[in-house]
């Protein structure tokens, strides 16, 4: 067996090449991480779940989100109302 980056001659035993480290035979790929999925969360709802929905997406405090939300709806062009309205509608159901 030889180590497939240097070619050094390898024992049939080892885990490593003893020339540059390399860990010999099949190594399998890390895990993949999970796909987040943007959506309303209706367990955690106060009125459609989009904002805990959003919290659980970029994962922060669902108190935090609210706020940022409520601070989008102060704010001149009011464009969290919006936002919100067409979130309520878009998103799909947990």
């Amino acid at each position: 067996m030889y180590c497939t980056r240097c070619g050094t001659p390898l024992d049939e035993s080892a885990r490593f090449c003893t020339a540059c480290g390399v860990p010999v035979g099949s190594v399998e790929p890390p895990p993949a991480a999970p796909v987040r999925r943007l959506r309303r969360i209706k367990s955690q709802k106060k009125i459609a779940g989009v904002c805990a929905g959003f919290a659980e997406y970029f994962d922060v405090d669902v108190t935090l989100m609210r706020v940022i939300w409520v601070a989008l709806l102060i704010l001149p062009p009011q464009i969290g109302f919006f936002a919100y309205i067409v979130c309520m509608f878009v998103l799909p159901k947990e």
